[in-house]
C-alpha cells in the first residue's frame, strides 16, 4: 500500500485529493494546525475523515516538518497549504512569503535530508502569471504576479524546481488555473457569487456585491485537477505542468451561469461601478458593485495553455464552466433547505 502526507488537507484541494488517494488504495496522512479541534468539515463532507490520519503540521516550523517526515515515511507528498486568499496577501505579506514561499524550501530540505526518494508535489498557481506576457499562459511563459500571494509562490515554484535540478529529487510543481467546487472557501468569488444567489432564491434580497465583473479566470472542478497533481508523481521524471481548461470566463457570465441555474433570468445594466444585475422574473436586484472588492494591482486575463498535460500526463478536465456553476449554486441552494 502506497503512502501519502498533504499539507492543507482539510481545504477543498486537500479533501478531493484525500477522497481520489483512497480510491486509489493509498494510506493517506495529512498536516493540520496545532488546534485544540481539527476543523474538517470538508472531510466529512465526503465522508471520509476517519479514513485519514492527521497529524499537528506547521509549515514555518521545521523542527516539526522533519519530525512529521521521518515519522510517516510516505512515498509522495502533496503541499497544498499556503496562505490561500489572494485578496488577504495584501494584509499578510510577510505571513505570506513564509507560507507560501520559505514554507516551500524547509519540506524539501526536510524531505532531501531524510527521505530523499519521497516524490514532491508543490501547488503552484496561475497567479503567479499576473500581468500577463502571453495568452494564453503556458509553463515557459514569463512569470509577472500582481500579489503578495503570487510573488511568494513564485520563489515555491522555482526553488522546486532548483532541488530537482541540483539533488535529482523528482518534484514537480503544478501550475494550476482557478479550480472550484461547493467545497471552495466562502471567501473566494465564485463561493460568494453562488452562496448570495442561492439565499435569493430560497427568498433572500441581499444582492451580491462583487468588485471588477471584467476580471476573466479559467475556472475548473478542483475534483479534476486533484487527478492531475496524482498524474504528476507517477511521472518516470519529475517535471512543472499547467493544469487549466483553456476556456476564460468574465466573472459577470459565471454570476448568469449561477443564476440560470436556479432559475434567475438576470438584466444586466450601467458600467464600471454604477453596474447592476436585476432578475427580470422577480425584480430583485441581484448583483451591485463596491470599490471595496477592487484589487491594488488587478490580473484582468488568465487562460491556460493544457497541451503539455494533455500529451504527457493524458490529463484532460471533465466539468465545463457552465456545469460548475451549478454544480456550486445548486449545492448552496440545497445547503440552506
Amino acid at each position: 500500500m502506497k503512502k501519502a502526507f498533504i499539507t492543507g488537507i482539510t481545504g477543498q484541494d486537500g479533501a478531493y485529493l484525500s477522497k481520489f488517494l483512497l480510491e486509489q488504495g493509498y494510506e493517506v496522512h495529512g498536516g493540520v494546525r496545532r488546534i485544540s479541534q481539527p476543523d474538517t468539515p470538508r472531510l466529512d463532507r465526503l465522508g471520509i475523515t476517519k479514513d485519514v490520519h492527521l497529524h499537528d503540521f506547521d509549515l514555518s516550523e521545521v523542527n516539526n516538518i522533519r519530525r512529521v517526515i521521518e515519522k510517516t515515511q510516505v512515498d509522495e507528498f502533496y503541499n497544498l497549504a499556503a496562505q490561500s486568499f489572494v485578496g488577504s496577501s495584501w494584509e499578510l505579506p510577510i505571513y505570506a512569503a513564509d507560507a507560501n514561499g520559505v514554507g516551500v524550501v524547509r519540506i524539501l530540505d526536510c524531505l532531501r535530508m531524510v527521505a530523499p526518494e519521497t516524490r514532491f508535489y508543490q501547488a503552484s498557481t496561475s497567479e503567479m502569471f499576473g500581468l500577463v506576457q502571453e495568452v494564453p499562459q503556458k509553463e515557459t511563459t514569463r512569470l509577472y504576479p500582481r500579489s503578495p500571494y503570487g510573488v511568494a509562490k513564485v520563489y515555491g515554484h522555482y526553488i522546486t524546481m532548483n532541488y530537482r535540478e541540483s539533488f535529482d529529487m523528482h518534484a514537480s510543481s503544478g501550475i494550476l488555473f482557478n479550480h472550484e467546487s461547493p467545497l471552495r472557501g466562502k471567501e473566494f468569488v465564485t463561493r460568494k457569487i453562488t452562496l448570495a444567489l442561492a439565499a435569493i432564491a430560497r427568498g433572500g434580497n441581499d444582492p451580491v456585491v462583487l468588485g471588477n465583473l471584467d476580471a476573466k479566470r479559467d475556472w475548473g472542478f478542483a475534483g479534476d485537477y486533484v487527478r492531475g497533481m496524482w498524474m504528476m508523481l507517477q511521472q518516470e521524471k519529475a517535471d512543472d505542468y499547467v493544469l487549466a481548461t483553456g476556456v476564460t470566463t468574465p466573472i459577470r457570465d459565471f454570476v448568469t451561469f449561477a443564476g440560470e441555474s436556479l432559475g434567475m433570468d438576470l438584466a444586466w445594466d450601467g458600467e464600471g461601478v454604477n453596474e447592476t444585475a436585476v432578475d427580470r422574473k422577480t425584480g430583485k436586484k441581484i448583483v451591485e458593485i463596491s470599490e471595496e472588492f477592487f484589487r491594488p494591482a488587478e490580473v484582468d486575463l488568465l487562460i491556460g495553455d493544457p497541451t503539455k498535460a494533455r500529451d504527457e500526463l493524458k490529463w484532460e478536465p471533465k466539468v465545463t464552466i457552465r456545469e460548475l456553476a451549478e454544480m456550486m449554486a445548486k449545492s448552496d441552494y440545497d445547503d440552506l433547505a
